[in-house]
């Protein structure tokens, strides 16, 4: 389902004696140690005998690479609470600016990690109401409103990008929030009687008692789609909050269930709804969005640029950037050389809109490398390969700015994928077709093995690779009882019961009900609620705080995405062409032959790594031998999987990535 991209970084690497991570420097910038990653936040609530000397510290000490600038704790031991924060400034670079941060009144203590993107017009409501302010960071704003509002109020008003924990001292309650769409990770758990919270799983399992044990439905529903899905983590006991919602901490009734304040199907149906059929109106209207929204980023204390790869959804996002910045706004390009290397046309693009433009060279490349590396910058198991490149780029970044404003989102919002175009086309006839005719067709395709379906492409001079792949892939799809169950099948890496020692009985995800949507409007929303969050935005998250880049996302303003609910598919799929309101914004600013190409992807070439420079490190950690030691897969897939892949019957790279990716995350706690 990923689309793929070959890419060359500039790697050195060294030996440790075997201890820690191997060394990988872009520019100056060490990226494996991860010393620098934006703020951290951890805290422990309960029972004040319960907590213990310097479990604070252990965990702060677990996160100080998401914030190298100040560390800060607030205790309170009567009442058993304890918040520290790790600071990487950004918006008011004093100390009045410091966390952990108290209230004007006293009431309210928080941590905070990320950034209220209009601050600044809530701190003018507020000055108006004769509040007074210390310094000039968006948290005092924030906790400023609280006493103001209250909790629902601001949690519904606020424009953000963030994650926190704020104790109420009035109520004795603490509250972990997360924003709408899951930008910055926040994960909590019981550990010996006290709630644990940390921005990283790394932390609450550094503590004495702490839950060990691997989640066997986490670890199912990683298996078949290469990350963690929904509010569980790989650990059993731990769970993060669920995007748009809060989780309440009582000492009478300890943790209670998530509440959610903002709701990503509901605002669909609302959209769906109401739906804006005028193009021209619509597009009018979501360049206004869309600038509003980037000039609340462009808000920094610190050097800023944007990405720019010399796609439609970079293009525009600098495009509108620099419409409504006074200096030329920095952009940079990656020189990833080879065919995907796009680097020549967004420089074409940057002359064209005079910002101040670099390329970033990637001369050269050690996969093996990358690949530890890959398991080492997440905390839970992940294996989206495209992480790899991406860390890389943003170490890049780095060297010139501490803010970097990118493009992600655009394909989830408005119909960027090649998937999409098989959702509004052949998967949309395809439903058509009554059930019982389509389950016959399925099984007559997956009673010939793949190798067959090979053999006879060769026989008759037709398409040769991945025949018998792509043959059951589609009996998968005309099984399918709808289109999101359609789209899951094509997304899925392997089916759990198959790999999965004592595999756990499947669960499936909920279907969202869209009365008379479109099938496009289902795998949109299955991809926005699924995919974004808990894929590309811990992809986005985990590389560019690895080395203390903060990212900052436009397209996934929440006005945003609610306004691209009430677009019609027809109106973001249009000439069998995605993102038709994006291009057509686009194109009112930068002319279409700089920009209007096929897309392409940003994967590493994992299928040749695999039969080359990965081999022996694969068959090392795909090993019967190393896979029954650790207990959770069954060797007899896994080695039928590799050897078709490397004797080139099938091509399986992104099955075996995913389970590499486990087997690496394994060995990678086990030196801890």
């Amino acid at each position: 389902m990923r689309s793929r991209r070959h890419c060359l970084c500039v790697v050195r690497r060294r030996r440790n004696g075997g201890v820690g991570a191997p060394e990988i420097r872009y520019a100056g910038v060490k990226v494996t140690e991860r010393r620098e990653r934006v703020c951290g936040i951890v805290g422990l609530v309960g029972p004040p005998h319960l907590h213990e000397e310097d479990w604070l510290g252990r965990m702060s000490r677990c996160v100080v690479h998401r914030g190298p600038d100040r560390v800060g704790t607030w205790v309170d031991e009567r009442r058993g609470v304890q918040l520290g924060h790790q600071r990487l400034s950004i918006i008011d670079l004093t100390d009045t600016g410091n966390q952990p941060m108290t209230s004007a009144t006293g009431r309210f203590v928080i941590v905070f990690n990320g950034e209220i993107y209009d601050f600044q017009e809530h701190r003018e409501y507020l000055i108006r109401k004769g509040v007074t302010f210390r310094g000039t960071s968006d948290t005092e704003v924030l906790l400023a409103l609280l006493e103001q509002r209250g909790l629902a109020d601001v949690l519904a008003g606020v424009d953000g990008a963030f994650a926190f924990a704020l104790w109420d001292r009035a109520n004795d309650e603490l509250i972990l929030a997360r924003d709408r769409l899951g930008e910055k990770p926040l994960f909590y758990g019981q550990v010996g009687g006290l709630l644990a919270f940390a921005s990283e799983l790394n932390a609450i399992e550094a503590l004495p008692n702490a839950p060990r044990e691997i989640d066997k439905l986490a670890l199912a529903g990683y298996l078949e789609h290469g990350f963690v899905p929904g509010a569980a983590s790989i650990l059993a006991g731990v769970s993060k909050v669920p995007p748009g919602s809060t989780v309440r901490w009582t000492a009478s009734a300890g943790v209670h269930e998530p509440e959610a304040y903002w709701d990503l199907a509901e605002a669909a149906r609302r959209g769906l709804a109401d739906p804006i059929t005028d193009a021209a109106a619509a597009t009018d209207e979501l360049e206004r969005l869309l600038t509003d929204s980037i000039r609340r980023r462009l808000i920094s204390d610190v050097p800023i640029g944007a990405f720019l790869s010399g796609g439609v959804d970079s293009t525009t996002i600098a495009a509108l950037a620099q419409s409504v910045s006074e200096t030329p706004l920095r952009t940079f390009t990656v020189a990833v050389g080879g065919l995907g290397d796009e680097s020549r046309y967004a420089a074409r693009i940057a002359a064209h809109l005079g910002t101040a433009h670099e390329t970033l060279e990637l001369p050269s490349l050690d996969p093996v490398t990358l690949a530890q590396r890959a398991t080492e910058i997440h905390d839970e198991p992940f294996a989206d390969p495209s992480s790899i490149p991406m860390s890389l780029v943003c170490a890049a970044a780095r060297q010139r700015v501490t803010v970097c404003l990118s493009g992600d989102g655009g394909d989830e919002l408005f119909a960027g994928y090649n998937r999409h175009r098989v959702a509004v086309g052949s998967l949309a006839r395809v439903r058509q077709v009554p059930h019982p005719v389509r389950s016959s067709v399925a099984s007559g395709l997956l009673a010939v093995r793949p190798e067959s379906w090979n053999r006879l492409a060769r026989i008759t001079r037709r398409q040769t690779v991945d025949v018998g792949t792509k043959a059951h892939k589609l009996a998968e799809v005309l099984r399918a009882a709808d289109a999101t169950d359609a789209y899951d099948s094509l997304a899925r890496q392997w089916d759990p019961a198959e790999i999965l020692l004592d595999a756990p009985a499947a669960r499936r995800p909920v279907a969202t009900d869209l009365p008379g949507a479109a099938s496009l409007d289902h795998v949109l929303l299955r991809e926005q609620t699924g995919l974004l969050p808990d894929d590309m935005l811990v992809k986005g998250d985990r590389t560019s705080m690895a080395t203390g880049l903060e990212l900052r996302l436009p397209l996934l303003d929440h006005h945003i995405v609610e306004f691209s609910w009430r677009l019609p598919a027809e109106l973001k799929f249009r000439n069998g062409k995605g993102k038709w309101p994006l291009r057509h914004i686009l194109g009112r600013h930068v002319p279409p032959e700089l920009w209007d190409r096929p897309k392409t992807g940003f994967d590493p070439p994992l299928a040749e790594w695999l039969r080359g420079p990965l081999r022996e490190w694969a068959q090392d950690l795909l090993s019967p031998a190393s896979l029954r030691d650790r207990g959770f897969l069954r060797p007899e897939p896994i080695a039928a999987a590799l050897d078709q892949h490397l004797t080139g019957v099938r091509n399986n790279d992104y099955k075996l990535w995913t389970v590499l990716m486990f087997q690496g995350w394994l060995e990678q706690r086990e030196r801890r």
